[in-house]
């Protein structure tokens, strides 16, 4: 395992990092879920990503859980918060984000987060607010650095023109199938020291070839899940699966499976400093995390290019 600093903080973190949206307490049976962690740890990955409201609170609480017996400083752990709780809290403003954050903290069993972001932009809570209570936060010692989700460059710029900390991370949806981040994001965010996680690498799982045109997906695979389904179908257009399956050939050369591709491709911009997977399944995790370290050759990024002009 390759790791990289994350922006301007002083945070190590692996390249492959592991999620827990639709799977850890909730999708993904305990046993798995805990195998997945395990083997996780076991490749080096040290960069563990959650957020209040995966499966109501129940990802945190199982991250809590099969973290309890590790020390501390052995990882890094992060979450976010804005979408609505079952209890109905939601959004930005100072008491939410303490409400939620503490929340966040006894469900993991930890007296700090090594990052808080913000799961979205709220544009009901003044920002200034917003940032104050990061700041608040973070001079508590409840977490280490802040970062944010899918906010646009305007929102980014107007957030690091306040007083008080500084986003330190942006997390966006990044892939071979979702590359607006370059335009904008990207550049602004290196030129201000913020480092991006992204997520949904392999387009949740399109990327990885399983999902084939015309067909339906194989059992066990999210797509086929009751609980995971609804998020992945939207993704799996005939064309992007056609495109997918176009770069089969140039995968068997370079010995690497989809999946290891898709995350090489990722990683070879030096904004990104780390890719989150969201395994099921402890053979994916081992897969995926031999992408790190994966140097793609001008030759193979160029008919990566052409197959996804």
């Amino acid at each position: 395992m390759r790791y990289r600093k994350l922006g301007r903080s002083d945070l190590v973190i692996s390249e492959i990092s592991l999620g827990s949206w639709l799977t850890y307490g909730g999708g993904v049976p305990r046993e798995q879920a805990e195998a997945c962690v395990r083997r996780a740890f076991d490749a080096g990955v040290n960069f563990i990503d959650t957020a209040n409201v995966y499966a109501g609170g129940a990802a945190e609480e199982f991250l809590g859980e099969v973290l309890a017996g590790r020390p501390r400083g052995s990882y890094v752990l992060a979450t976010k918060a804005y979408f609505p709780m079952p209890d109905g809290g939601r959004g930005l403003s100072a008491p939410q984000i303490r409400e939620q954050l503490d929340a966040s903290l006894r469900r993991l069993r930890v007296e700090y987060v090594d990052l808080y972001q913000c799961h979205r932009y709220d544009p009901e809570a003044p920002l200034e607010e917003t940032m104050a209570a990061l700041t608040e936060a973070v001079r508590q010692g409840k977490t280490r650095y802040i970062g944010f989700s899918e906010w646009s460059p305007a929102q980014i710029r107007a957030a690091l023109a306040l007083p008080g900390e500084r986003f330190v991370s942006s997390q966006p949806q990044y892939s071979m199938l979702e590359r607006a981040p370059e335009a904008e994001v990207f550049p602004l965010c290196l030129e201000e020291g913020i480092g991006q996680i992204v997520w949904s690498p392999l387009r949740q799982g399109v990327l990885t070839g399983k999902y084939l045109p015309g067909q339906p997906p194989p059992a066990g695979s999210r797509a086929a899940s009751a609980s995971m389904g609804m998020f992945i179908q939207k993704r799996m257009e005939e064309a992007a699966l056609a495109r997918v399956q176009r770069l089969l050939p140039l995968a068997r050369e370079l010995g690497l499976t989809l999946a290891q591709l898709a995350l090489a491709w990722a990683l070879r911009r030096p904004e990104v400093t780390s890719a989150i997977i969201g395994a099921t399944r402890p053979e994916q995790v081992e897969e995926n995390t031999k992408a790190s370290g994966v140097k793609l050759d001008p030759e193979a990024l160029a008919r990566i290019e052409a197959i996804f002009a």
